[in-house]
């Protein structure tokens, strides 16, 4: 039977009633050009309609409940009651690390003494009333600190101290590394990722790494995004633009004073203009900038008389976005990674290098990138570091 035979009451409530199901649903394309063929009781109708909204309803509910049902992400902070874990902890729980869709449960660890300031700290997180955090679990146990965790990022190390060696400060965290690898390799799952945060950053990674048999090495990293950050912003002020402006920033080798900060191969723009060329002064980029950055940590001791914590929850919450969603196209980061013998880099040495992400979190070291003489030679100097603090590392180890 011909569509004009329906009388145009009926046709119009099944038109309504298809419409209906698709605005319920969020169709992008209504049905109104649709008619149903044949005669419609007023019976048929009214089941019709019903049904539209049984069916529609349980579209929305499944798909609101597939949105919903985020599992958490469980992350664990060591050194949950000391100044960077309070400026990092706030970011976390209200999505900036993982996503403004992605819950956390926190699992914050810190020694016996420091309890009660951490319960204080879990008092503020409820207090802030945030969405996405699930839950805030403070404890001095590393069994339940690292239970089933997805991320670790571990802050807490012995600080140096006045008149203390470097070797006396390998010896206390050497310790403390060896038993955290240790924990996480019997608590955590074998997929955790694991950002060491607490200096010496480089070596106790490897330490870490080196404990915990059942975790990939790929799994361990150590920050250097803080020493990205503060070379980024330099070249920004030299080249007058915004520090969004600026990037491919290369930092190699170790978290500490000999360190080489890389600009040759930062672009600046939207149109990727070679920073050096802009900057134009490679007495500067040789010399100051390169000081600026290895020795900015100390300055910030100087005249706050504390250290960074502010930058470096704002590097660690970077980094691990990074290590998360992935860098796009051309992009790059540095991170502190197990060598694998890039640029002669000795193997198993953690080494600050640059990378390229994939979403999800696996890496590659970026490749091919010149090497010059002056480039060499500050690579191997902060190499030579990291092997004396290996050699003597092992040495506490065994």
């Amino acid at each position: 039977m011909h569509t004009q035979h329906i009388p145009d009451r009926k046709r119009r409530l099944a038109c309504q009633i298809l419409n209906t199901i698709c605005s319920r649903v969020r169709s992008p394309r209504p049905f109104s050009y649709l008619y149903i063929p044949g005669f419609l009781s007023a019976t048929s109708c009214c089941v019709i309609y019903f049904l539209s909204f049984l069916v529609s309803d349980f579209c929305i509910l499944t798909f609101s409940s597939s949105k919903m049902e985020k599992e958490p992400v469980r992350v664990c902070v060591t050194g949950g009651a000391g100044q960077i874990a309070y400026s990092l902890l706030l970011r976390i729980a209200r999505g900036d690390m993982f996503g403004d869709d992605q819950p956390v449960i926190l699992h914050l660890l810190d020694l016996d003494f420091m309890m009660e300031s951490l319960n204080g700290v879990v008092m503020e997180l409820d207090d802030c009333a945030l969405p996405l955090l699930k839950d805030a679990i403070a404890t001095s146990d590393p069994a339940v600190a690292f239970k089933d965790i997805d991320v670790a990022i571990l802050v807490g190390a012995f600080p140096r101290k006045e008149g203390m060696e470097r070797s006396d400060l390998l010896k206390r965290n050497v310790s403390i590394f060896k038993a955290a690898g240790e924990a996480l390799d019997a608590h955590a799952k074998n997929t955790v990722k694991v950002l060491v945060v607490g200096n010496p950053a480089n070596t106790n990674c490897m330490i870490c790494q080196r404990s915990a048999k059942n975790i990939p090495p790929q799994n361990f990293t150590c920050l250097t995004r803080l020493d990205q950050n503060r070379a980024t912003v330099q070249i920004a002020k030299r080249c007058g633009v915004s520090a969004k402006d600026v990037s491919n920033m290369i930092i190699w080798g170790n978290h500490s004073s000999t360190q080489f900060p890389d600009p040759r191969f930062s672009k600046v723009g939207e149109d990727c203009r070679s920073a050096t060329s802009i900057v134009d002064d490679d007495l500067w980029l040789q010399g100051d900038f390169i000081k600026t950055v290895q020795t900015r940590g100390g300055a910030i001791i100087k005249a706050r008389k504390l250290s960074s914590a502010m930058s470096a929850a704002q590097a660690i919450v970077d980094h691990m976005r990074d290590w998360t969603f992935g860098t796009s196209g051309d992009l790059w980061t540095s991170m502190g990674i197990v060598s694998d013998g890039s640029y002669d880099i000795p193997a198993g040495l953690v080494y600050s290098m640059p990378v390229r992400i994939a979403p999800g979190g696996s890496y590659q070291v970026v490749s091919n990138l010149e090497i010059s003489e002056f480039a060499r030679g500050m690579m191997d100097a902060t190499a030579k570091e990291l092997l004396e603090e290996r050699e003597l590392a092992l040495t506490f180890l065994s």
